[in-house]
């Protein structure tokens, strides 16, 4: 018997500067992999206020205009806890602008969708996030504690079982053991009782974090730190989506556009050149130099030819180098 999808929602961010145009380009990609979507695509939007030094509203009027032909409904957020001080926390802000009691999907902007999002097997009851992901937290100090007594200070800081939350087939004190994701995408059940969970675990651990992590820094590393507190508080978890789907035939993470040439496979290049050809598409995203010079210029093509998809560097920086080297370190 077939799956019966779940009815669910679509939530990136859009911010004035860089993200604005990423928007467009999730936008596009989005439309044209699910033209008949069920749910809604929300652009959640900070809005001015005293978080924030300047007006954080995507101050292209052609980008809105391009968002909502391409069917995205543009939604207001207050910044009441972060703003420009952590703009990662516009994530956890902007949930609370979905519709209360309908399931989401949220995504961060630098991301194409390559496919149809109804297929993938989500059990929102059960939410995850993206294991596309480096043990970049915590970083273990010579005479301070290790992994386990970073995280587990966490977990009985909001009263969690810790260690259902381990990998048991992965080494003690090595970072896969220990519940980490990238919050690259999340979803669940419902956007307002997930955000103010984050919301409540990210501002303690930001203002009232236990000892242990005296030593750590949590710039831009916060949201991250608490999302596998938040998925584990709501029995979720690493095994919770079947992998393949989210980073995968479905999405791609690209985070900056000369990373996507240099490493993603064929299909999501071609995604990215086709959704970007239509010329009311074509014309706003020329106006952001980045994009101009990678999409339409031949930047990105150059910067492929760097590299052999099969024979990638280990470590992510190597890539960064040669981009950088060669000057086409674009973002």
């Amino acid at each position: 018997m077939a799956r019966k999808a779940t009815l669910f929602n679509v939530m990136i961010v859009g911010q004035n500067g860089r993200l604005q145009y990423e928007a467009v380009l999730f936008a596009a990609s989005f439309r044209a992999a699910n033209p008949n979507f069920p749910g809604k695509l929300f652009v959640a939007e900070p809005q001015p206020g005293p978080r924030w030094s300047k007006d954080p509203r995507m101050g292209d009027n052609a980008v809105r205009t391009l968002l909502t032909e391409l069917g995205a409904e543009i939604t207001p957020f207050e910044n009441n806890y972060f703003g420009e001080s952590y703009p990662y926390g516009n994530k956890v802000e902007a949930l609370k602008a979905l519709p209360k009691g309908e399931p989401f999907v949220f995504f961060d902007t630098d991301t194409l969708i390559t496919g149809d999002l109804t297929q993938v097997p989500f059990d929102f009851s059960r939410p995850s996030a993206s294991h596309q992901v480096e043990g970049t937290w915590p970083q273990i100090e010579l005479y301070g504690p290790g992994y386990t007594a970073t995280w587990k200070s966490l977990y009985d800081m909001f009263g969690l079982d810790f260690p259902s939350s381990l990998d048991m087939s992965q080494p003690d004190e090595f970072w896969r053991r220990y519940l980490y994701f990238n919050a690259g995408f999340f979803y669940y059940t419902c956007p307002h009782v997930f955000g103010e969970r984050f919301t409540q675990y990210a501002t303690r651990i930001r203002h009232n974090g236990p000892p242990e992590l005296i030593c750590q820094t949590l710039d831009p590393w916060l949201d991250q730190v608490a999302l596998p507190l938040v998925i584990h508080s709501f029995g979720g978890g690493r095994d919770a989506l079947e992998p393949g789907w989210l980073d995968g035939k479905t999405s791609c993470h690209y985070r900056v556009l000369p990373l996507l040439y240099a490493r993603e496979n064929q299909h999501v290049v071609d995604t990215l050149e086709e959704v970007s050809a239509p010329n009311k598409i074509k014309k706003v995203l020329k106006t952001y130099e980045p994009m101009r010079r990678m999409i339409f210029q031949g930047k990105g093509a150059k910067a492929r030819a760097l590299f052999d998809r099969a024979k990638l560097p280990r470590k992510e920086q190597q890539i960064r180098n040669t981009l950088k080297r060669e000057k086409l370190w674009l973002r």
